[in-house]
């Protein structure tokens, strides 16, 4: 089954490099090719140089072989897309496929799934309007079964962690919560450095390691909350703030929780208008989006966020065939006037 594995990964394997990561003699290689093609697997020998065994595309399917973390990874893909209506396909579909991987799943890691689903909040997993680029995944889920395992149990945590600014050190937290927020893992808890509620990213922690002791989580704690203010805290490198026709209720579906703040706006007319603000490293996707809304919108700041609407307006009149170089007529979309 190793050997199925390792074929499964693609192209041709020569029998001196199966029989390495095997740890076996080339005899046994093909001895075990010979049980798979018996076995009705479709494993094709390459002679030549170059040559080696691959598996062939067939009408039979090999039997798929995943590795603990692969099987956790997709198994946490399906209930994490289920339970955000994220997945294209029918709830029965889902619930079949997440009994059949969970079945194969050692009791272990069976265990520590379990753990995350009971112990992390799963509601604010719709998008953030941010693009894909900026959601930055890589956690792993090793490190996240541990953190989870700990905050189902009460158990202190230490853990190492890394900062944006790339500074490594040691930390020691009470899990409180775990969060799933638009493609990152959050933990929010109390740090034992600096006596504070902190909230980390998962994918910046490594080495988790579970302590002895237990802890009481503070009643009324909201985790949801706590992630959602640290991130509006956060300093951005943009400070974008832009008034929008429509109230703040108009406006509330269209910006996802923890994407922006609203409040309301003056205007010089009796229409209702929304100040809308946000921070982003980039100004590329916030154009777009508030585009997107087709409102009738005015830019307070930055000054940057209107060349980019410039850029944007021309590339659209360049589409037309329109002359680009003419003024362009107001459509909302623009600075505010003085």
């Amino acid at each position: 089954m190793t050997l199925l594995e390792f074929l499964q990964a693609g192209g041709i394997q020569s029998v001196a490099t199966l029989a390495t990561r095997l740890g076996v003699d080339e005899r046994t290689v093909r001895r075990y090719v010979a049980q798979l093609i018996e076995m009705e697997v479709p494993v094709e020998s390459i002679r030549g140089r170059r040559g080696g065994y691959r598996v062939v595309p067939g009408y039979r399917m090999p039997p798929l072989m995943l590795t603990d973390e692969e099987a956790l990874t997709l198994l946490l893909g399906l209930v994490v897309g289920r339970r955000s209506g994220g997945l294209p396909i029918d709830s029965e579909t889902v619930e079949s496929a997440v009994g059949k991987l969970r079945r194969v799943l050692p009791r272990g890691t069976a265990a520590r799934l379990d753990a995350l689903l009971s112990s992390a909040d799963l509601s604010l997993l719709g998008p953030s309007g941010r693009p894909s680029t900026e959601v930055v995944g890589g956690t792993d889920p090793k490190v996240l079964m541990v953190i989870a395992e700990a905050a189902r149990d009460r158990h202190p945590v230490e853990i190492g962690y890394t900062r944006k600014d790339g500074r490594a050190s040691q930390r020691t937290i009470l899990p409180y919560g775990i969060v799933a927020r638009s493609g990152r893992w959050y933990v929010t808890g109390h740090e034992s450095g600096t006596g504070e509620v902190r909230t980390f990213r998962v994918d910046r922690i490594s080495s988790p390691v579970a302590l002895p002791g237990s802890f009481n989580v503070p009643d009324g704690f909201d985790a949801s909350a706590i992630v959602l203010a640290s991130l509006a805290a956060t300093p951005w490198r943009y400070q974008v703030s832009v008034r929008v026709a429509g109230t703040i209720d108009d406006l509330r579906s269209q910006f996802p929780a923890g994407l922006a703040t609203l409040e309301p706006a003056a205007s010089d007319n009796m229409e209702p208008w929304t100040r809308v603000r946000l921070g982003a490293e980039r100004l590329d996707w916030v154009v777009p989006y508030f585009a997107g809304l087709g409102r009738d919108l005015f830019i307070e700041e930055p000054g940057e966020l209107r060349e980019q609407v410039r850029v944007l307006a021309r590339r659209l009149l360049a589409a037309c065939g329109d002359d680009a170089s003419k003024p362009v007529e107001s459509s909302g979309l623009g600075s505010t006037p003085a």
